[in-house]
């Protein structure tokens, strides 16, 4: 098992790579700390990052794991937070019986401080690596003299070979919103959800463990920790046209399963944490887009 690091043309650390057991690796950029590259150990690629992702830190990275925090979608502050258009510092990697795993660190700064979300906080994430599971915990801690709450989420990019082969499982009997037609509060009843068209959906306090499955064969099932809800997001053919960081074609190669908290919020008094993230384990069944 071993751990490089990439410096850009500035000399700045820029990514690391993770390389555990049999084939299996993840890359982490250390803008946003997004996570854009997870292999099994069959060496398949889990995740989908679009061709048109724009990686030099200008922007968030479209695809991969993006971290959302501390706001969901749109508010006060820019669209999902600033966590994710933040340089995090590389804390270092360990070994451990089963893998490897690489600490990050995010801290309020002056920056933070004069946002809508104005309070003091350490993010602490580690993303830990086996031959067939990836783990993306993210621990924050109120570092103020005041409570505060927020909204947190890891916006999962998985990489399929064709959209319409796509089930998901594990959302039967969970109540949605639905960010498309308006519709509050309906109840899925599918026990394999499908997507043929732009779908942006919030779950919510979604009980069981989730699968992504494909139908030719191959899965990755997802175990959230203090996470409530689960968002389904699929930008389809208008959409994707109006993004510039993601080509017209590439709705049919992904689809987002996001664990998270976003339908209510989490509070922290002064001096509280709470570590929240999720467990992704890969069938090594059959491989996903590369």
């Amino acid at each position: 098992m071993t751990v490089q690091e990439f410096k850009d043309a500035a000399g700045n650390l820029e990514r690391v790579v993770l390389s555990g057991p049999e084939s299996a690796s993840v890359e982490i950029y250390v803008y946003g700390a997004t996570v854009t590259s997870w292999k099994c150990a069959s060496g398949a690629e889990r995740l989908f990052v679009s061709r048109q992702a724009v990686l030099d830190g200008s922007k968030p990275i479209r695809g991969g794991i993006p971290l959302v925090f501390p706001q969901f979608g749109p508010g006060a502050l820019p669209q999902h937070g600033f966590a994710r258009n933040q340089r995090w510092a590389f804390l270092g990697a360990t070994e451990h019986g089963a893998g490897v795993a690489a600490t990050f660190e995010l801290r309020d700064t002056e920056e933070t401080r004069a946002s809508a979300w104005p309070f003091r906080f350490v993010l602490t994430y580690t993303v830990d690596l086996t031959a067939h599971t990836l783990s993306t915990i993210m621990k924050c801690e109120n570092a103020d003299e005041r409570p505060f709450e927020f909204t947190a989420l890891m916006h999962t990019y998985f990489g399929v070979q064709d959209i319409a082969q796509v089930e998901v499982e594990g959302l039967e009997g969970a109540s949605y919103d639905d960010k498309i037609s308006g519709q509050m509060g309906a109840k899925e009843a599918r026990a394999s959800v499908t997507v043929g068209t732009n779908e942006d959906r919030v779950y919510c306090d979604v009980e069981d463990n989730v699968v992504v499955r494909e139908r030719a064969g191959g899965s990755v099932a997802i175990r959230r920790f203090n996470f409530k809800d689960i968002v389904l997001w699929n930008p389809w053919e208008q959409k994707a046209k109006e993004m510039a960081d993601f080509a017209d074609d590439e709705y049919h190669r992904m689809i987002c399963v996001e664990a998270g908290t976003v339908a209510s919020s989490i509070a922290l008094k002064p001096g509280q944490t709470i570590s929240c993230g999720q467990l992704l384990t890969a069938d090594d069944g059959a491989a996903t887009a590369a």
